[in-house]
């Protein structure tokens, strides 16, 4: 929903020739002032302190009462408290300002979606649209507000347009309680199966990998895979797990090749050859290694760096999930919160990271072992 805010230059003011340095400094000094509100107001955000937060952004208002980008973030905190005609008058602000905001349209749809006046929201999704016909987001919430008010073709034709434009879209629509009139619709069957096939894409070859990914039901999963299968959209092969065999789903060459296909990282898997179980196992506990090191010497961009490696399906994230499921996703919060707070964070965190890579590594020792011997 969020998108970067940029600030609207100020217009020149004249001034004589024998005071252009005292006003200069005084419209730098003016400028830094209001910049040292905003941000310290983005950090009350940061830490959910929503009511401070107005407060720092209104007395940044009193220095630029026509900042866009503080109108902006000053909406989106009083949209938070649930304070929605106040919020809405922050945006309406902003639209006098510029019409022509996309954004501003878009959240003031939300306002007015939260307040459940359907017909409202969809004006002013259809307005943000008409002013970037690019903005994915604003067809999503078009898509939304459309089944809503119970207009299903509309809704999958907005929703279509949303993918087109985002691809992650289809799978937010997933799990999303507002497409419940369009879930049965043939149409959006269809958006389940372009789903799975982008998750394949990505490097998701298992159907455990696949409903964690795409947050579908296991039968959906399933209904979505043998469709693809039917199609030749998809090919299905089989890896040993122990002594049984598990499927394993991958593009049909020709599809990989319009796709561009994403190269599979070191636990993927290809239709001729299938990486070496000893080799996975020492290339997963080498990056222990490192990201235990990374962490110890507190070093943040190293250890979001190595963490993506635990997550990335082209690397050891297909693996991650298949064998450690609930530290995969502990990983991936703490990637995310590390990217938020900082080394705070890392530092606060440290002792209870060091001990879940110690499991996954015990864990991966033992079978290393059973392997090698």
């Amino acid at each position: 929903m969020k998108k970067p805010f940029g600030s609207k230059s100020k217009k020149d003011k004249e001034t004589k020739s024998d005071e252009i340095i005292p006003q200069e400094r005084s419209l730098v000094d003016v400028d830094y002032n209001r910049k040292k509100l905003f941000k310290k107001g983005v950090n009350l955000m940061a830490d959910e302190k929503l009511e401070e937060a107005i407060e720092v952004f209104e007395q940044a208002l009193r220095i630029d009462p026509d900042n866009v980008e503080t109108l902006m973030k000053l909406g989106y905190a009083r949209f938070h408290l649930d304070e929605y005609p106040e919020a809405l008058k922050v945006y309406d602000k902003i639209l006098e300002i510029d019409v022509t905001n996309p954004e501003a349209w878009n959240l003031k749809g939300l306002v007015h979606y939260e307040q459940k006046n359907y017909a409202k929201a969809l004006d002013a999704a259809q307005k943000a649209i008409e002013t970037d016909p690019t903005y994915g987001m604003a067809w999503y919430n078009q898509a939304c507000f459309l089944s809503l008010l119970n207009q299903v073709p509309e809704a999958l034709e907005a929703l279509k347009r949303s993918i087109e434009i985002d691809v992650k879209n289809a799978r937010k629509s997933i799990r999303d309680k507002d497409f419940m009139n369009v879930r049965v619709e043939e149409g959006f069957k269809r958006i389940e199966e372009v789903v799975v096939l982008e998750s394949i894409r990505q490097g998701y070859h298992t159907l455990g990998a696949i409903v964690w990914t795409t947050f579908l039901d296991k039968v959906d999963a399933e209904t979505a895979l043998n469709k693809l299968l039917e199609k030749g959209l998809i090919i299905q092969n089989e890896k040993r797990d122990g002594l049984s065999k598990i499927p394993i789903y991958d593009l049909a060459d020709n599809i990989a090749e319009k796709l561009g296909k994403e190269k599979k990282g070191l636990f993927g898997i290809t239709k001729k050859t299938l990486p070496k179980p000893v080799k996975n196992l020492k290339e997963l506990s080498q990056a222990i290694q490192s990201v235990k090191e990374a962490i110890e010497e507190e070093d943040i961009d190293k250890t979001i760096e190595i963490f993506e490696v635990f997550i990335d399906p082209k690397k050891s994230g297909e693996q991650m999930i298949e064998n450690f499921f609930d530290e995969h996703r502990e990983i991936r919060l703490w990637k995310i919160r590390l990217k938020d707070r900082g080394a705070d964070y890392l530092i606060d965190n440290k002792e209870k990271m060091i001990v879940l890579f110690d499991n996954i590594e015990g864990t991966v020792t033992k079978k290393l072992r059973n392997e090698i011997s």
